[in-house]
C-alpha cells in the first residue's frame, strides 16, 4: 500500500472517529439537558444493550436488514448510480414476501422461503432497475427517478396492507400472521436474533468478492469512476447504469423479507420505515466497502438498543437515538460531499 492510499485511509478513519465522537458529545449534551438521572441514563445509553442477552441479542437482529441495505446502497454509489428508492423497494420486498407466504401457506419451508426471498428481490430489483433504464434511454437522474417511484410504491402498500390484505383479527395495521415454518430459527433466546444473521454476512463477504475480484464488477467500478474512459475502453456503459440499480434494489427487497421472516411474521404498515434512509448512512460509514457494512450497520443498531436500554431505565425518551442517527446521517454525509468536491476541485486544477 503505497503513502497516498495510507494517507486516505488515516483521513477517512480521523474524519470518521470525529464524526462519531461529536455525535455523541451531542447525545451526552442532550442527557445532561434533559435528564433528572443523567449518569443512570449515560450509562444505560453506552452500556444498557451489553447487559442482557435480550438486548444484545435484538441488537444484532436489528442490524440484519440494515446490513442489506446498506450493501444495495454501496453497489450503486460504487458505480456512481444513486438509489434514493430504498424505502419503498424494502417496503415492496416485504409485501412481497408476506403475499407469497399467506398465498402458499402449505409449501415445505425451505420451498416456501426461498420463494418469498426470490419474489422480494425480483420486485426490489425490478423498482430500482426501472430507474437505471430511465437513465440508460433518456437520461434521467436516478437519484430523483427513484425517490419518486419509492414514493409512490410506499403509497400503495399502505393501501394493500391496510385494505385488501389487512387482517381483521387484529386491531393493529398489518396482514396475517405467516405460517410457522417460513418464520427463521432464533439462535439467541430470549432474544429475537435468528439466522438470517449469517446470510448477511455471507451477503457482505459475496459482495466484496464480486466487486473487487470479477470482471463484471471491475467493469462496474470503471464505470463509476470514469464513464467516458469506460465507453472508449469498450464497456458497456449502458448496462451498468441498469445492473447496479437492480442488484440495489434486489438488496433492499431482501431487507424487508428478512424483516418479516425473521422478526415481524408479518408485513405491519411502515414495518421497513427507516430501513432505506438508514442504509445511505451505513454505506456512507463503510465508505462503500461492503465488509465495512457489517460494523457500520452493527453501530446503528448500537444507537437504537442504547437508547432503548436508557428509556427503560432511565427517564430519557427514545428519539433521543434519533438524534444521534441524524447528527451522523448529516455530517457523514458533508463529509463524503466533502471528498466528492475535492476530488473535483483536484481533477480540474490538474486539467
Amino acid at each position: 500500500m503505497d503513502r497516498r492510499r495510507i494517507a486516505n485511509l488515516l483521513s477517512g478513519i480521523t474524519g470518521l472517529a470525529l464524526t462519531v465522537g461529536i455525535s455523541f458529545a451531542i447525545v451526552i449534551l442532550l442527557i445532561l439537558v434533559l435528564s433528572d438521572e443523567p449518569g443512570r441514563a449515560i450509562y444505560y445509553f453506552f452500556i444498557g444493550p451489553f447487559t442482557k442477552a435480550y438486548y444484545l441479542g435484538n441488537m444484532l437482529n436489528q442490524a440484519i436488514p440494515l446490513v442489506f441495505t446498506g450493501l444495495g446502497i454501496a453497489v450503486a454509489f460504487r458505480s456512481s448510480t444513486f438509489n434514493l428508492g430504498g424505502e419503498g423497494q424494502a417496503y415492496s420486498g416485504a409485501l412481497a414476501a408476506t403475499a407469497i407466504l399467506l398465498t402458499l401457506p402449505t409449501l415445505p419451508g425451505i420451498v416456501g422461503i426461498a420463494t418469498a426471498i426470490l419474489g422480494a428481490v425480483v420486485i426490489g430489483a425490478l423498482l430500482a432497475g426501472l430507474s437505471g433504464v430511465f437513465n440508460m434511454r433518456w437520461g434521467t437522474d436516478p437519484l430523483i427517478s427513484s425517490f419518486l417511484v419509492s414514493s409512490a410504491v410506499i403509497l400503495i402498500v399502505d393501501f394493500l396492507v391496510t385494505g385488501p390484505l389487512d387482517d381483521p383479527a387484529n386491531s393493529m395495521l398489518t396482514t396475517a400472521r405467516i405460517a410457522q415454518q417460513f418464520q427463521f430459527l432464533r439462535i439467541f433466546k430470549p432474544s429475537k436474533l435468528d439466522v438470517s444473521i449469517f446470510f448477511a454476512v455471507a451477503a457482505a463477504i459475496g459482495t466484496f468478492f464480486f466487486i473487487q475480484r470479477t470482471h463484471w464488477g471491475y467493469e462496474m467500478r470503471m464505470c463509476g469512476i470514469n464513464r467516458e474512459f469506460s465507453r472508449y475502453a469498450g464497456i458497456n456503459v449502458g448496462k451498468y447504469l441498469v445492473i447496479p440499480m437492480a442488484i440495489s434494489g434486489g438488496f433492499h427487497g431482501l431487507a424487508g423479507a428478512v424483516s418479516v421472516m425473521g422478526t415481524h411474521y408479518r408485513c405491519l404498515k411502515g414495518v421497513t420505515a427507516g430501513l432505506g434512509w438508514n442504509g445511505i448512512a451505513v454505506a456512507l460509514i463503510a465508505k462503500n466497502n461492503p465488509i465495512a457494512v457489517v460494523p457500520a450497520a452493527l453501530f446503528f443498531a448500537y444507537l437504537d438498543a442504547g437508547a432503548k436500554a436508557a428509556m427503560l431505565h432511565s427517564d430519557v425518551t427514545f428519539e433521543l437515538a434519533k438524534i444521534a442517527q441524524a447528527v451522523i446521517f448529516f455530517l457523514v454525509t458533508a463529509q463524503a460531499l466533502y471528498g466528492l468536491f475535492n476530488s473535483r476541485r483536484k481533477k480540474k486544477v490538474a486539467a
